[in-house]
């Protein structure tokens, strides 16, 4: 009796982004930080690995995305590399690391790529960054865009509230989404803004476009990854939806170690050499 080989599953391209949005199948996308999360991740046949800036929160502690450096996210990006055999891997530009100039951003992206291995690199803003995407993409590599919320910018709005409400932004952002489609940008995140505007955008633009409390009416969703296995249970805003509850998952098997090792009943005699 003959066995069919395992065919290994078809790496993901921006291409092949491209090719989901013409035929109307929906784009997933999860964060991930590390190999051993990035290989579970992948192993379960994610579309898009984003090793995002909010490492600078789930993984270091910190209030908010702007501590971390250029050195620690090629670090990171590396770590999700050597596990991922399937998914787009794009990784975040930090804050500091392109908004400066164009020449900077560019330096930046091609540390990313070199170092790391990774297939293409996101950044927040739009017109105001608009020379930077460009230079980026002339070097050959692929950038995702990211509007709306922009967290880098926190101390800037004051606020972590839904973006582009009024007239004014909404028109900005639909301006800033085509101008990044033109410059060359393979997809877009459309971070917190309302659904039926996030919408128009996605019906506007030729690109993917993939939405993080921006409603069901775009390409694709992206998670980040501690939040939605339940890692992190003090984070809960109205667009997170919470698969696991690993926090108390992990935290009763540790105390249950605890107890195992204070009684002497672990390790027993199976478990010894």
């Amino acid at each position: 009796m003959s066995v069919t080989p395992h065919k290994p599953a078809k790496r993901v391209t921006v291409h092949t982004l491209e090719e989901m949005k013409q035929r109307g199948e929906k784009i997933s996308m999860l964060t991930a930080y590390d190999y051993s999360l990035a290989k579970i991740v992948d192993d379960a046949n994610i579309d898009v690995i984003l090793v995002g800036d909010s490492a600078s929160n789930v993984m270091a502690g910190h209030e908010t995305t702007l501590p971390i450096t250029l050195d620690q996210m090629i670090y990171h990006a590396s770590s999700v590399i050597r596990a991922v055999k399937r998914a787009l891997v794009v990784v975040d530009l930090p804050f500091g690391s392109y908004q400066g100039n164009s020449k900077e951003a560019l330096l930046s992206s091609i540390r990313i790529m070199k170092e790391s291995g990774a297939h293409a690199i996101k950044l927040e803003g739009g017109e105001e960054v608009l020379e930077s995407i460009k230079r980026i993409i002339s070097a050959g590599v692929p950038v995702m865009g990211h509007l709306g919320l922009t967290p880098q910018s926190i101390y800037k709005f004051g606020t972590y509230a839904v973006r582009a409400v009024e007239k004014e932004e909404a028109d900005k952002l639909i301006k800033d989404a085509l101008l990044m489609q033109d410059a060359g940008c393979f997809a877009i995140v459309l971070e917190k803004i309302p659904a039926d505007l996030a919408e128009r955008v996605t019906a506007m633009l030729k690109i993917p476009v993939i939405g993080i409390g921006a409603g069901a009416g775009v390409d694709g969703q992206v998670l980040v990854l501690h939040d939605m296995l339940g890692i992190n249970k003090d984070f809960s805003p109205r667009f997170m939806r919470r698969y696991l509850n690993l926090y108390e998952s992990i935290k009763g098997s540790i105390e249950h170690y605890i107890e195992d090792v204070k009684s002497q009943d672990f390790p027993n005699q199976n478990e010894q050499y």
